[in-house]
Formats: C-alpha cells, sequence, structure tokens
C-alpha cells in the first residue's frame, strides 16, 4: 500500500477519468489520411497535446487554425464509445468538489460534452486549451489550475496518462501518479506513482487533507 497526502487533486479528463480513445483515434486517423499523413504517428503525437500543437507539430505548411476547426468539429460529433474508467466516478464523489478539477488539453467545449456524455459532474473552474498560450509538456496549465483553487502548487497531486502531462506536472512542483491507459508503463515511468488503474486509487478527507491510498 501507498498513500500522498494533498489538498486538491488535477485529472486530467482523456485517458483518465474517461476513456476516449476510440473517438480520438478515429477522428485523427481521418484527417491524417485525408492529408496525407501516417495516422499512427499523429494519432501518437496528439494523445496528451492540444490539437493545435499536434497540427502545428504534424503538418507546419498547413493553416493550423482552420485545421482546427475541423478537427474540434469532428471530435464534438464523435462520442461513439466514450466510457468512464471504472473506479473514476467513486473517486470524484468522495473528493470536495472545491478540492478536485480538470486539466486538459482539449478545449473547454469538448471537455464539457466527454463529461456530460459520460455523465461526469463538469467542474466550474477547468483549465482547458482555451486558457492556456502554451500546453503540456508546459507546466502553465497545472499551475493555472492550482491558482484557480487558491492553493499553492506542491499541494496538488496530478493525475496523469500521457508522458506530456506527466513532465508538465512535475515542472509545475507536483507530484503525479500516472495510469497506463493510452502509454505502457515505460513510457510513465517518470511519474512519481504508477499504478494499473484508476480504481485502485482511493481518497479519504480529514482535517482539509485529502489522502490518496493505492
Amino acid at each position: 500500500m501507498g498513500q500522498l497526502t494533498c489538498k486538491a487533486v488535477l485529472f486530467d479528463l482523456d485517458g483518465v477519468l474517461v476513456d476516449s480513445t476510440p473517438c480520438v483515434m478515429r477522428v485523427w486517423r481521418g484527417w491524417a489520411l485525408e492529408h496525407g499523413r501516417e495516422p499512427e504517428a499523429v494519432i501518437h503525437t496528439a494523445h496528451g497535446r492540444r490539437a493545435i500543437e499536434t497540427l502545428r507539430l504534424v503538418a507546419p505548411e498547413m493553416d493550423a487554425e482552420a485545421e482546427l476547426r475541423e478537427v474540434e468539429r469532428r471530435e464534438l460529433e464523435d462520442m461513439d464509445g466514450l466510457v468512464v474508467f471504472p473506479g473514476a466516478r467513486e473517486l470524484l464523489a468522495s473528493l470536495p468538489p472545491e478540492r478536485w478539477t480538470v486539466v486538459t488539453s482539449g478545449t473547454r467545449a469538448l471537455a464539457t460534452k466527454r463529461m456530460t456524455v459520460a455523465g461526469l459532474p463538469v467542474p466550474p473552474r477547468m483549465v482547458t486549451a482555451d486558457d492556456v498560450t502554451l500546453g503540456k509538456p508546459d507546466p502553465a496549465p497545472f499551475l493555472k489550475a492550482a491558482a484557480l483553487l487558491g492553493l499553492p502548487p506542491e499541494d496538488c497531486v496530478v493525475i496523469e496518462d500521457a508522458p506530456s502531462g506527466i513532465r508538465a506536472a512535475l515542472a509545475a512542483g507536483m507530484k503525479c501518479i500516472a495510469v497506463p491507459t493510452t502509454y505502457t508503463h515505460a513510457e510513465i515511468a517518470e511519474a512519481d506513482v504508477v499504478l494499473d488503474a484508476i480504481a485502485q486509487l482511493t481518497a479519504s478527507v480529514e482535517g482539509g487533507v485529502i489522502r490518496l491510498t493505492w
């Protein structure tokens, strides 16, 4: 058994709370094939990154803003197969609403729709791709989330599934728990803790302190 204590938990969304992999793969594979890109390389690049940054990396010669609008439209329309990871709903319910939020590389519209479709509560102070100019692996999204919750970074624990998110969390001075839903154990090994699934994680709250146990 292991444990970490903190005052807030910052969750990535896709790959941590919801499994949107089928949706993500369909959208990016379709886009890649239409534009003569290697689908698997594009999908691998897209995981854990803002769509605008993915487009700039895989298609630097294209109008990233125009392509972003099309990718966003397709993502908002494709919710087939979206599911909540076992244990995620229960973990959120065990935390005070003001002590957790979502920090996602998706847009606010996309994050809101995915959480609504999945039947998860949508936090009012979520940090999305719309709220930062630099996305993960830059620490800016997590630092903004801590500030929104009124806490110093060191009082926050991040739950991530992607190397870019793990690097962002560590750079922000936060502890990071990772789950191998999108990447292998080896690819996310730099996190402070690597679990097999988020269902292993439980939370209890006492005296304003959150105790995460696995």
